[in-house]
């Protein structure tokens, strides 16, 4: 039995290279497992070549694949919130647009959705990145896993599925990569039922991570101190105000 109904996002910036091959493994994978699907590209600003192959791409796959174009960078926050924004159908399934992670393993994330499964959330059997990339990582996951007590074990694995209706009734508002951190901490705070899949990551082929540079990582950690004081510090001190 097919899945009933799935939208399919990527957030893209200056990704020309790898959407291609990433759609085409999309569409496959989703005609084989989904009923009733919809993509959609959130082109971030890119000063590649990105609008060009996407508007290729939709001529392509038309009616199935929607574009949302930024004309200016908005952060992978701005990103992400643009594809929940546009996503119409009961599930959402998101991973970037750099093809680090497979999306021919999204089978094994609809596997898991029950009654009362919100979220479907991946983490990495392995990475595969640079060394400073991975220590790096491994310290912003357990910082923000000990900071939002977080449950999940990968917050950096963005590969994620997500009922719908939970987006509509939470509030995001982070620009940048922290945008994560707020969305699994309040998914978790809705009370829904949480499932966790390994599944696999590669070496980024093309491109650079926008993360990875020193002023990204100041301008996170910093966003990252504010989003704490706001959900936790403030939210703890709720009852007493009340």
């Amino acid at each position: 039995m097919k899945f009933p109904s799935l939208s399919v996002f990527f957030p893209a910036y200056n990704d020309a290279p790898s959407l291609p091959g990433l759609l085409q493994k999309t569409f496959a994978t989703l005609e084989s497992h989904v009923a009733d699907y919809e993509v959609i590209v959130v082109n971030d600003g890119s000063q590649d070549q990105t609008a060009q192959v996407l508007d290729s791409l939709r001529q392509r796959y038309a009616p199935y694949l929607r574009v949302v174009t930024h004309p200016e960078n908005r952060g992978y926050g701005g990103a992400l919130r643009s594809g929940f924004e546009a996503a119409q159908k009961d599930f959402v399934f998101y991973t970037d647009g750099d093809s680090q992670y497979d999306v021919t393993e999204l089978p094994l994330l609809l596997k898991r959705i029950g009654p009362e499964t919100g979220l479907v959330n991946g983490y990495k059997l392995e990475r595969h990145d640079p060394a400073h990339r991975i220590w790096i990582g491994n310290v912003y996951n357990f910082c923000a896993r000990l900071l939002f007590r977080i449950h999940i074990q990968d917050i950096d694995c963005d590969y994620r599925l997500i009922r719908r209706t939970l987006l509509e009734k939470i509030h995001l508002t982070s620009t940048s990569g922290t945008i994560c951190v707020e969305l699994v901490r309040k998914l978790e705070l809705s009370g829904c039922q949480v499932a966790e899949v390994g599944v696999h990551h590669y070496e980024r082929l093309y491109g650079r991570s926008q993360f990875f540079r020193v002023r990204s990582l100041a301008a996170t950690f910093l966003q990252l101190l504010r989003l704490w004081v706001r959900l936790v510090v403030l939210k703890s001190k709720a009852p007493e105000a009340g």
